[in-house]
């Protein structure tokens, strides 16, 4: 008798999530995962964010219109895509498949920047209690996923989330106060995020939503300076 094949569920990858382990492929095409528990894990302090004088002039601007949960499929179908600069994804077809399906049952969310109708940045993630998995982002336009990430991370404040979990730090996402923390320190900080009561406001009151942006922004300027 030949042994069933393991399916990964969404179920089991929220199980992952709650013990610090996440997966990425080797790439687009691979048929295999790997999990992952860094080291060194990045994080995204929700009210220590780093919210640069230049990028609020833009939000001010409108240049886009924000959503969330507007289109999941195309978010992730556009984090995974290859683009110039990036050849390569880690983002596979089973990956695609499972924070589909997680987003379905209401555990994924997406923010979306939108310019003349178009997709032109976003990223997306997954949560459990009162913390988020940032999993990938992507622009086509200028500050678009810039724009996406203040809006995330309004949002998450708005609804009383406790961690925002990078998984790792880049040059982009330090500017806005990322910092990396011992595997030791993240498991403690998400043993207490996952058991919080939280909630993902994917279309808050916007009066509410732009009060929350100019919180962030003039905490930004009290901590940080005027800075750009």
């Amino acid at each position: 008798m030949s042994a069933r094949p393991f399916v990964l569920t969404p179920d089991l990858l929220l199980r992952a999530y709650r013990l610090g382990l996440f997966p990425m492929a080797e790439s687009r095409t691979s048929r295999s995962l790997h999990w992952l528990d860094p080291e060194a894990r990045g994080v995204l302090p929700l009210h220590a964010f780093h919210l640069p004088r230049s990028l609020m002039k833009t939000l001010r601007g409108q240049k886009f219109e924000v959503t969330a949960d507007a289109n999941f499929p195309a978010t992730i179908a556009a984090c995974a895509a290859a683009r110039a600069g990036r050849p390569e994804t880690w983002i596979n077809a089973e990956i695609e498949r499972l924070f589909i399906e997680l987003h379905r049952l209401g555990f994924a969310h997406s923010v979306e920047a939108w310019q003349n109708g178009r997709l032109v940045g976003g990223l997306y993630g997954a949560c459990l209690g009162g913390a988020f998995f940032g999993e990938s982002m992507f622009s086509t336009a200028t500050d678009a996923s810039k724009i996406a990430l203040v809006h995330l991370v309004a949002r998450l404040r708005l609804g009383r989330f406790l961690l925002l979990d990078t998984q790792f730090i880049t040059s982009h996402l330090a500017r806005f106060g990322t910092r990396e923390i011992p595997r030791a320190d993240y498991h403690v900080i998400l043993a207490e995020a996952v058991e919080a009561s939280a909630y993902f406001p994917a279309t808050p009151d916007p009066a509410t939503l732009t009060a929350e942006i100019a919180a962030m922004y003039e905490e930004s300027r009290t901590r940080d300076g005027d800075s750009q």
